[in-house]
């Protein structure tokens, strides 16, 4: 049997044949399109790769005069597809004349459904050969396993992935056109406008305004430092919003030398793991680190290619029970991060932490096998080593810290401080690079014994306005408010 294979792109199909093969596929380029051919189970197959959509959606040519149509005839414009890469297309056609059976390869989410599905029906393809291989990971076990076990293309969920380029090609051109002849601004001036684009500029003018017209107010703190280890105890009205009154106590405090513990008392607390990461997540995590999210995303698109790491679209954060954990950690042992994954390894049990949503697509993205800072540099092995590290936090084992709580009165007003020392690291000790909280020790102390004042300080500060937007706060707000999608956002 013959069968025609269609990726998304050159590296998934590179990777698809090289893994089906076993490394033994031929190449040929003719008209600048690189078809891969080998052998599998008896079967011979070609592979070609698309580049992502190409057929484009656009409005017909007599459309393009802003001046002879208004944006109201656009409402009701008619809207036509185009091939973008006729020689992509043309090789495809000539492929499907010898070929038994048509396998859609392309990303397994609602975007890569529509670009398959649009490939073979402008081509011409019999839909009763049209078969659909998905996976979640480019790893050997995953991809032999999708393509021995084909299913039917999703036409509803390339219907969906048409439905939203149809409403953005309106919503876009439409309105674009209409802000633009409406504000005199045209030609290579023209103002754009998007479903998404719009919304979230409008985020960032609304925060700009409200710091434009932020009036910072004073107020002020009174804080002491106790004991030998000079721990540091706040006020419990801080903070003070009238001077005379924080000055009146300071002044009081400053008087005395010592001070009486009321109350000390310890507790042990278990701090959570973090959730699996989503593709959000992993694009907040990794602009902390100097990673902005487009270079996230596309940095992320070689990992997966590279069989690195699972599919990196994912709304997910519940890693699903058929996806063996031991069988991830063991492939770590096989990288820089082998005596980590040994421990866990070792732990009796493995329960992974789980976030609030949890999708059926694809799981949380994570580590599909090992790597080396060696063989990955750069940025590659930053968001490798930080998905591989997130990996571990959420299969290791709940972090412990006691908790101490400390009242002091101090000529009749009472200071509250927190004590904080970590126990037992459990997941911290994986993820803790990425971490900048910090132990506080506070002292065993004795209820209604004294305590000696080292310092007593009062601070007058002002409020401040809101953080302008980063690029990882704002698609985190994007993601809030569903503004885009998971592919999109950045």
């Amino acid at each position: 049997m013959r069968k025609l294979v269609i990726t998304e792109k050159a590296n998934a199909a590179r990777r698809i044949s090289t893994i089906l093969s076993n490394g033994k596929s031929t190449s040929k380029t003719t008209s600048g399109v690189t078809v891969i051919s080998f052998t599998h189970d008896g079967d011979d197959y070609d592979v070609v790769s698309l580049r992502g959509h190409i057929i484009e959606l656009d409005y017909p040519e007599e459309y393009n005069d802003w001046s002879a149509s208004s944006p109201v005839d656009l409402v009701y414009a008619p809207q036509v597809k185009t091939v973008r890469v006729k020689s992509i297309l043309n090789t495809i056609k000539s492929l499907m004349q010898n070929a038994d059976e048509i396998i859609i390869a392309t990303d397994f989410d609602r975007e890569g459904e529509l670009i398959g599905m649009e490939t073979v029906k402008c081509a011409e393809a019999d839909m009763d050969k049209v078969k659909r291989a998905r996976f979640s990971a480019l790893t050997k076990g995953e991809v032999e396993a999708a393509f021995a076990a084909l299913t039917l293309p999703d036409e509803r969920l390339a219907q969906a992935a048409e439905a939203r380029q149809i409403v953005d090609l309106s919503w876009g051109a439409v309105l674009t056109r209409l802000i633009s002849l409406s504000s005199g601004q045209v030609g290579k001036n023209f103002m754009s406008v998007g479903r998404v684009q719009s919304p979230t500029l409008k985020l960032l003018v609304d925060r700009h305004e409200e710091i434009e017209k932020f009036e910072p107010v004073p107020y002020w703190k009174v804080s002491g430092r106790f004991g030998m280890l000079a721990f540091e105890g706040n006020h419990k009205d801080n903070p003070f919003w009238e001077k005379d009154v924080a000055d009146s106590v300071h002044a009081k405090c400053s008087e005395v030398k010592k001070g009486t513990v009321t109350v000390y008392e310890t507790s042990m607390k278990e701090e959570y793991k973090p959730a699996p990461f989503d593709t959000t997540q992993l694009q907040v995590e990794a602009n902390k680190i100097g990673i902005p999210p487009a270079s996230t995303m596309k940095i992320a698109e070689d990992l997966y290619t590279g069989g690195y790491i699972s599919y990196p679209r994912t709304e997910n954060t519940e890693y699903p029970k058929s996806l063996g954990l031991r069988s991830v950690l063991e492939k770590l042992r096989e990288s820089d991060f082998k005596k980590e994954a040994e421990e866990i390894l070792a732990q009796e049990t493995i329960i992974p932490s789980r976030g609030k949503r949890r999708t059926t697509d694809h799981p949380p993205i994570y580590p599909t096998s090992g790597a080396t800072s060696d063989k990955l540099k750069g940025d590659k092995w930053k968001l490798y080593e930080l998905i591989v590290r997130r990996f571990l936090a959420t299969v290791a084992t709940n972090a412990k810290a006691e908790v101490s709580e400390v009242e002091i009165d101090v000529a009749g007003e009472t200071f509250k401080a927190t004590g904080h020392v970590t126990k037992e690291k459990g997941w911290k000790k994986y993820y803790e690079k990425y971490m900048t909280n910090k132990d506080v020790r506070i002292p065993k102390l004795e209820v209604g014994k004294p305590i000696d004042i080292r310092s007593m300080n009062l601070v007058d500060e002002e409020t401040r306005p809101p953080y302008r937007y980063n690029q990882g706060s704002l698609i985190q707000e994007m993601d809030r408010l569903n503004l885009g999608t998971k592919s999109t956002r950045h």
